[in-house]
């Protein structure tokens, strides 16, 4: 049984290494505009959401209120919605509270589509993206209110 050449050995990882930093700058590319949608809501910067989602981005979620253990039927947010939303945000002149969770978390990035989870103060939101002409912009979201806290827990 003949093993491989240490040159050939050499030449499988120096192949692979552009794929690697490849990852890195998509990891890089998705986190970012992750971050620039949880932004542009808290901020009311429609720029940032242009810069990071698509304009036929489809958003569908469950919220419920505070005082709720039960969700409301889906609702959709629309692009024009987006805007409207953020630029109420940007009218209120209110800066964003620094308490409010801003976490980003990726959960898959391959060289085309990537998926992130984000947690923000209306509660968890799963991101999809693709990259268009080498930008990663968001398509699809799905989120929730945060969970209801157990009976045990507001004792």
């Amino acid at each position: 049984m003949r093993r491989p050449s240490f040159a050939l050995a050499a030449f499988l990882l120096a192949a692979a290494a552009p794929a690697h930093a490849q990852t890195r700058a998509d990891s890089a590319g998705v986190r970012q505009a992750s971050l620039d949608y949880l932004d542009g809501f808290y901020e009311g910067d429609s720029t940032k959401h242009v810069r990071s989602i698509r304009p036929e981005v489809y958003k569908y979620g469950f919220g419920r209120s505070r005082d709720s253990v039960r969700y409301n039927p889906g609702q959709q947010m629309t692009w024009p919605q987006f805007h409207a939303f953020a630029n109420r945000v940007k009218a209120s002149g209110k800066a964003p509270d620094p308490k409010w969770p801003k976490q980003i978390e990726l959960l898959d990035v391959m060289d085309q589509t990537a998926a992130a989870k984000v947690t923000a103060w209306w509660g968890t939101d799963y991101l999809l993206m693709g990259k268009f002409d080498n930008r990663w912009m968001i398509t699809h979201v799905l989120w929730q209110s945060p969970m209801p806290k157990p009976a045990s827990a507001t004792r």
